[in-house]
């Protein structure tokens, strides 16, 4: 059967990204080192809990707070979190563009609501999309099944009529496990290649 849907991830396949950077933003703050900074967020919980919705962000950053001993105003921290992102993006708007002309584009990502809200406004590539599949609105992560379902409810066809791409391979094992053809993204070049293997015409 044809290919009917295309699913892209966000992080990594569309936008690149680095917590290093919001890492050594922080330790110049607080003189923590990144190692530190990464152990006290991991045995926290935090990020999990915001990217699933189950914290909100004015908590989370009071949290955060906390946990790396500094104060930091609301704008101040989304400075910090929003550094993570390179301008520039892994795939060209124009591939989206094209896509966008005869197949049903979706997003589906791991994400939380502070970096949504500034990729939405800062990204034009996200208007292409016809449903945007957020794991804080959803409430579920990949790879667990809810949110592959979550996004099969708004795909408009049968799982094996979509193309899934995301640079973990958990995740794209996670969508296979519901018959969603995907493959994990190497580069631009990379999934031109496999969709076009599959029929589609970009």
């Amino acid at each position: 059967m044809p290919i009917r849907t295309i699913i892209f991830d966000l992080g990594r396949v569309i936008v690149p990204f680095d917590f290093d950077r919001a890492y050594a933003r922080v330790t110049a703050l607080t003189g923590l080192d990144r190692q530190e900074i990464r152990r006290r967020l991991t045995a926290s919980g935090i990020v999990p809990r915001l990217e699933s919705g189950r914290i909100e962000p004015a908590p989370f950053v009071a949290e955060f707070c906390r946990i790396i001993g500094h104060e930091l105003s609301y704008g101040e921290f989304s400075d910090i979190w929003f550094s993570i992102f390179d301008p520039h993006t892994l795939i060209p708007e124009s591939l989206l563009e094209t896509l966008k002309v005869q197949y049903r584009l979706l997003l589906l990502s791991n994400t939380n609501a502070i970096h949504y809200e500034m990729v939405e406004e800062r990204y034009p590539h996200l208007r292409h999309f016809d449903h945007h599949v957020l794991s804080y609105k959803v409430g579920a992560l990949k790879p667990e099944e809810a949110i592959y379902r979550e996004a099969l409810s708004h795909a408009q066809a049968e799982p094996h009529e979509c193309f899934f791409t995301d640079d973990i391979a958990e995740y794209v094992e996670g969508a296979r496990r519901l018959g969603i053809d995907a493959v994990q993204f190497q580069s631009h070049e990379q999934v031109v290649g496999e969709l076009r293997s599959r029929g589609v015409r970009v």
